[in-house]
């Protein structure tokens, strides 16, 4: 069997290739027949007796029910079957590449509204901005379009033109914009850049020398962006005195990148090592060429950071080169390959968990039903949580410092404080890691800005305890709904027995009817034939209503 080229982790995350599965494997089913008898009686049986005939749309779905039954049992969210039909949009999910303009979209105040173009986008150089209103797209009206609507009319194939109308201060200018390959950056600093819109500043404390930097994903490329950041900081020529470095919300990614961005930092030592029934254990070790020098560093994490953000914080913390600041980080410690499966006709893929991965300690990060402990811990005194609320406002203020605007206002900014930093940006985390950095460069030690933390058996029982609240919650929900239905079915009287949520009978068999749509002028837009019967569920929340008989 070839081995893939793809190495993954983290949930919706990068990739880096695909393989084919092989004649080993075929080999091997051949070996596993007996296994797949009890499937084959039973499609037997229901060809030969099953009520209704199973047409071609059918059998495609029992053979992917059949599929993701059998991953369901492993228990393992990460094993997941990819019908064809999904794959180019898996894979655009995974790397965080499309084709487009390369702009953030949102309807406000009915209207469809540019958030922000994308650095280095073909959005941003034809010059839209953030808060453009885009009036037309292709000479048409958008007045009434979805988002989803103007994202079909914005992508396409690369090199080719769109021509969009925006509105900017009442004003309406034509821009022409050439769609490309576009490519999300990682690295994100701790404000836009003043002079440069697509910039960052990543000094926190000018002064001291403590510079900040966020990392939203771990995708291909993203350590040699990582690289290119410490170096525009002068990371490598002594001009940084400490680092704040944020993996929170960051699912993770390509496992090298982690690796590469650990060793910039670590001379020497295990950074991870992995391990799988398919696979001798690897360790990896840092090595010395190209360490940047040395000063002190705080990895900001929280129950969101993953995979490759934890192999990256654990690594350091446990080589003793940065202190770990926030909560307990997710637990997703598994190495994922993607396979084409060579018998299908579409491209379907899977893809499998293959291995674990642990921390240079040896315990293993990934977190199991009955895991009491996983993923990285904060280092002690500097556990800092925060509430639903807290992190509502962070990142209503972190919006505002991404926005690239054409003219960013001159605004006092104080991010060498603490406090400002809590009560302003609404980052209480931020604030006492910096704190935790000041006090470093002051006074040569680390002293604690947060809790001592809750561990082990204490924080299973308060996962538990969360767990049976939102239960209780979902109860006491449903209940509220049922009295209230009843009050209404009273209320109602006659009306109560007509449902107009229900399109048509459940018992009627839709596949290969056709669906019609027309316009406004009764003209026909297009003809669609219905190939399953889950037509009406995704009606139920259509902009569509039953028109009246008669």
């Amino acid at each position: 069997m070839r081995r893939p080229r793809v190495i993954f982790e983290g949930s919706l995350i990068a990739v880096l290739g695909v393989a084919v599965l092989g004649s080993t494997l075929a080999l091997r089913a051949r070996d596993d027949i007996a296994f797949l008898d009890p499937l084959i009686d039973v499609k037997a049986l229901l060809d030969a007796r099953y009520v209704k005939e199973l047409d071609e749309a059918k059998e495609k779905e029992l053979q992917q029910g059949a599929i993701r039954g059998m991953l369901e049992v492993l228990e393992d969210p990460y094993t997941m079957y990819v019908p064809g039909r999904d794959r180019e949009a898996f894979e655009k999910q995974l790397t965080g590449e499309y084709v487009g303009i390369g702009a953030q979209i949102t309807i406000r105040d009915g209207w469809l509204t540019v958030v922000t173009p994308l650095d280095d986008s073909p959005a941003f150089r034809a010059g839209m901005m953030a808060d453009d209103r885009i009036v037309e797209i292709e000479g048409e009206d958008t007045s009434g379009i979805t988002a989803d609507g103007a994202v079909e009319k914005l992508t396409g194939e690369p090199g080719t033109v769109v021509h969009v109308t925006v509105e900017r201060d009442g004003v309406r200018l034509a821009l022409e914009i050439e769609r490309g390959e576009i490519k999300t950056r990682s690295v994100k600093g701790v404000m836009r850049d003043g002079e440069d819109a697509e910039g960052w500043r990543y000094l926190l404390d000018e002064d001291r020398g403590i510079a900040y930097l966020r990392l939203t994903q771990f995708t291909p490329g993203s350590a040699e962006e990582v690289r290119q950041a410490l170096v525009e900081m002068g990371a490598d020529r002594g001009k940084i005195e400490g680092l704040v470095f944020d993996v929170r919300w960051n699912p993770g990614g390509v496992l090298d990148d982690a690796i590469r961005m650990a060793d910039f930092f670590l001379d020497d030592g295990v950074i991870v090592s992995t391990n799988g029934k398919a696979y001798e254990e690897r360790i990896t070790r840092a090595s010395a060429a190209g360490t940047l020098p040395e000063f002190p560093i705080v990895m900001l994490v929280n129950d969101t950071s993953a995979s490759a953000s934890e192999v990256l914080a654990g690594a350091l913390s446990e080589n003793d080169r940065a202190i770990v600041l926030g909560t307990r980080s997710f637990g997703k410690g598994s190495v994922q390959s993607v396979y084409t499966l060579p018998s299908s006709v579409d491209g379907a893929e899977l893809k499998i968990t293959e291995q674990f991965y642990y921390l240079p300690s040896g315990r293993s990060i990934h977190r199991m039903n009955d895991s009491a402990v996983w993923g990285v811990d904060p280092t002690e005194g500097f556990y800092v949580p925060i509430d639903n609320r807290e992190e509502f406002e962070l990142f209503q203020a972190r919006r505002e410092q991404e926005i690239i605007r054409e003219d960013r206002e001159t605004v006092e900014t104080r991010w060498e404080d603490p406090a400002w930093i809590e009560q302003t940006v609404k980052d209480k985390q931020l604030g006492r890691a910096l704190e935790a950095l000041q006090l470093r460069l002051d006074r040569g030690e680390w002293i604690p800005t947060g809790k001592e933390g809750i561990v082990g058996n204490e924080l299973a029982g308060e996962e538990l305890q969360q767990l049976r609240r939102t239960r209780e919650r979902l109860i006491r929900d449903l209940q509220r709904i049922s009295r209230r239905e009843d009050a209404l079915v009273m209320a109602a009287g006659e009306l109560a027995e007509e449902d107009e949520t229900d399109f048509w009978d459940d018992s009627i068999d839709l596949v290969g009817g056709e669906l019609i749509v027309r316009d406004a002028q009764g003209e026909e837009v297009t003809r669609l034939r219905i190939t399953g019967n889950r037509l009406e569920r995704w009606l139920l929340d259509a902009d569509v209503e039953r028109v009246p008989s008669g």
